[in-house]
């Protein structure tokens, strides 16, 4: 019944847009229906006992349908406009699906090849343990993807504090992770597209002023909290040998999307665009390994489930008429980092490339780590929750995660203070 409630809920919202039918999309005091809709939606993801995956489902179907019927799509209206646009969004629909499978595959592979249990040898046993691991998931994203650099952490912190993983120390691996890729044109998808559109290498690079400070302002709190939550382990168990097989695996898999993803960008951009090429080398990769090493197969049903979850989140947010963004100026910049938590982050990329007059160092850094303020608001925190489903909480995770939003703050303004904005 409350699923029923909430599928008419969010269809309910269509229905004044009858007055305007015919007359462009509908909105009220200026604001389109659709991000009423979609708030709804958000809402009760975050605060409602109703399943997160058939809510998700149920408002991606009601938006698209209204859109369908009231409001245009940004490639036209009616059948045509819903075609068009999911021609434009199924390529990064499939790479998405693909990678977030394949990854959570090659999480298990990782933590079955037996790495994280050594690693208490090698990490300090007090909260600067938490915190190493945390630089670590950094400096892995930064030429990984952040989603990759996630699962890997997530990994890791299941063994060594014993499955006992504190959700602010859970927003800060994601926020470790997402920090890690701000600055590389190779960490993140945002920043492929900077580079991709002319935006030179250097220009992205400025961001890890604030990346990296961003980081040692959450990662210390968020360290504490997981010391005092569960210790790491202060020593390896005795008798682990390392299965080489599955780092070898783990290896070759990572090698093969990071060139996939070169020469996707430099030169096969095209089959890119016709083809969710990235997401099917990684689970090629992974089915041609699978003599060597069987994947954990049972990991599937439950990434497949957040999988789908995201892709519903990701698909409406793409419906939203986000037609225009702030003045480029370090306060619009500033606010696109907090848009980012909610929306999803490559067509704000995309807007702001189109719109021009950026600091693309500012632009990327609020691309990339705001979206950590929310588990929802970046696909490494959608694929780091599908491991961990208790952290799929708004409220719990902006009350144990506060550290990230700070972070945020801080890191922006100390990059504003050393380097100033510089548009381009």
């Amino acid at each position: 019944m409350r699923f029923r409630t909430a599928l008419l809920g969010a269809a309910a919202l269509a229905l004044p847009a009858t007055a305007w039918a015919g007359a462009g999309a509908p909105a009220l005091a200026g604001v389109p229906l659709e991000f009423f809709a979609f708030a709804v939606v958000l809402g009760m993801v975050a605060f409602s006992h109703v399943s997160t995956l058939r809510t998700a489902l149920a408002g991606a179907a009601a938006i698209s349908l209204y859109k369908l019927l009231y409001s245009p799509f940004a490639e036209g209206a009616g059948a045509a406009g819903l075609l068009a646009h999911l021609g434009q969004e199924w390529v990064g629909l499939g790479n998405l699906l693909g990678l977030l499978l394949g990854f959570a595959l090659l999480a298990g592979h990782f933590e079955q090849s037996r790495i994280p249990a050594l690693l208490p040898k090698y990490l300090p046993d007090d909260w600067k343990g938490p915190l190493a691991l945390l630089i670590l998931v950094f400096l892995i994203s930064s030429f990984l993807d952040n989603i990759a650099a996630a699962m890997i952490g997530g990994a890791i912190a299941h063994t060594v504090f014993r499955g006992k993983v504190h959700i602010g120390y859970l927003a800060a691996i994601v926020a470790a992770s997402n920090a890690g890729g701000a600055g590389s044109v190779v960490g993140d998808t945002t920043t492929t597209m900077l580079w991709l559109a002319g935006v030179a290498p250097g220009e992205v690079l400025r961001a890890y002023v604030a990346a990296g400070t961003a980081l040692l302002v959450c990662a210390v709190p968020a360290a504490r909290q997981q010391h005092a939550h569960c210790p790491i382990l202060k020593e390896a168990p005795a008798g682990i040998r390392v299965d080489w097989a599955r780092v070898a695996i783990v290896v070759a898999v990572l090698g093969l999307a990071i060139g996939a993803n070169v020469l996707l960008n430099l030169r096969f951009k095209a089959w890119g665009a016709l083809f969710p090429v990235l997401g099917a080398v990684v689970l090629g990769a992974l089915l041609l390994t699978a003599p060597l090493r069987r994947p954990d197969w049972r990991a599937l049903p439950g990434a497949l489930r957040g999988a789908v979850f995201l892709l519903a989140l990701v698909w409406t947010a793409s419906l939203m008429p986000v037609e225009a963004l702030p003045p480029a100026s370090w306060g619009g910049a500033l606010a696109i980092g907090f848009v980012s938590a909610i929306f999803d982050n490559i067509p704000l990329t995309a807007l702001a490339l189109k719109q021009g007059g950026f600091d693309w160092g500012f632009l990327a850094y609020a691309v990339g780590f705001g979206g950590s303020m929310l588990w929802f608001g970046s696909s490494a925190g959608v694929a780091l929750t599908g491991m961990y489903p208790q952290a799929r909480s708004v409220s719990l995770w902006l009350r144990h995660g506060w550290h990230v939003a700070l972070a945020y703050v801080v890191g922006f303004f100390v990059m504003l203070a050393l380097l100033g904005w510089q548009p381009h």
